[in-house]
């Protein structure tokens, strides 16, 4: 059933990606033929008024066609509704519509989340140190000792929210070489302590492990804009943490390609999650629907964002499209090679399953 479910979420996602397409080129009049969840082979389908709906047995994204470029349309090419005749900014709305759909979605649901099972905190305000990783660390040369509890640094108090950790980490690291002024609870007595991180910018370290003040919890939330306001704050919080991810793919593609999940890995990762309690479902639905915008936005062929990319140079060149034939040429060769990376990872993922339960592939 758990396995059922994250499939579920996945194909959920997918049509709220697609939705926005279709709905931002209803809204506005344009014509759309096909609205399709899968490729390949229709496994189910259903004849609209205008539009044909189907599933399809390949389940590697979807898609909203257009009578533009169907050969057996019959709508005249010079209808003023057909998506290759409206302004760019009427086709840049339609093509980016998916990408905006992911990204409310995703916060929709950590609001209804927020709403449903609480906000997570703890009860005590601060940081807690837990341990020194070596005597002559800069915290300790600081002062620190484990068991203190950081309340400010540089001016920054730290609450009883569950992102202390991390906004104190986030001055640690920005402030390398730097002096960090720090309000410390230790026992009844408060301390006013200074810490110089070591390491590069971006990347400073002071030898410390952290932890809670003592253990997060949830609580219910006191009016809506309290959940409006934890909402925004986790949204940004998983936005930053995969653009962020995405970077570090990109500039130290070695190390990290191998922790880049397929289909089935996310799957998996879902099952295991639907197991555990509801907000874990919930994270996990908006972390796939963050990352599905983002992704979507890249301006790769196939891509939501590789079409914006012709949409641009249409604009630069004065209004004049590149030509047709080199715009399908990129696109369908870019639609090759996602499939392509999506059947290989099916195929890595599903070994590396195999080669965690024990059994032998072969």
């Amino acid at each position: 059933m758990s396995v059922l479910l994250a499939i579920s979420v996945l194909a959920l996602l997918v049509v709220v990606h697609e939705l926005g397409h279709f709905m931002a080129a209803r809204l506005q009049g344009i014509h759309v033929n096909r609205f399709s969840i899968g490729f390949g082979p229709i496994l189910w389908k259903y004849q609209g008024a205008q539009t044909e709906y189907a599933v399809r047995a390949i389940p590697l994204g979807g898609y909203v066609g257009f009578p533009d470029d169907d050969e057996e349309s019959t709508i005249p090419p010079n209808d003023p509704n057909l998506l290759r005749n409206r302004p760019i900014a009427d086709r840049a709305i339609v093509i980016s519509a998916g990408v905006i759909a992911n990204f409310v979605f995703a916060y929709l649901v950590l609001l209804v989340m927020t709403i449903a099972v609480g906000v997570g905190t703890v009860d005590v305000p601060g940081v807690r140190v837990d341990s020194l990783i070596a005597n002559d660390s800069p915290a300790a040369v600081a002062g620190l000792r484990p068991g203190d509890i950081v309340r400010s640094a540089n001016g920054t108090s730290f609450g009883t929210s569950l992102t202390t950790l991390e906004e104190f980490q986030a001055i640690i690291a920005k402030n390398a070489n730097q002096s960090i002024d720090l309000a410390v609870q230790r026992n009844d007595e408060m301390l006013n302590l200074t810490v110089v991180p070591s390491g590069e910018v971006g990347h400073g370290r002071i030898g410390i492990r952290l932890d809670f003040t003592d253990k997060p919890h949830r609580r219910p939330i006191r009016n809506v804009g309290e959940a409006l306001t934890s909402a925004a704050k986790s949204f940004e919080r998983l936005t930053v943490m995969t653009v962020q991810g995405l970077k570090q793919l990109v500039t130290n593609f070695q190390e990290t390609a191998a922790q880049v999940s397929g289909p089935i890995a996310i799957v998996a990762m879902g099952s295991e999650l639907a197991k555990s309690d509801a907000s874990s479902l919930f994270d996990y639905t908006a972390i796939i629907s963050i990352n599905l915008a983002i992704i979507n936005i890249l301006p790769l062929p196939a891509l939501d964002g590789g079409q914006l990319i012709f949409l641009i140079l249409e604009a630069l060149r004065g209004g004049k499209p590149l030509p047709s034939a080199l715009q399908e040429n990129v696109m369908q060769g870019g639609l090759f090679l996602l499939l392509g990376l999506g059947i290989f990872m099916i195929f890595r993922d599903s070994f590396n399953l195999i080669q965690q339960s024990g059994l032998s592939p072969f």
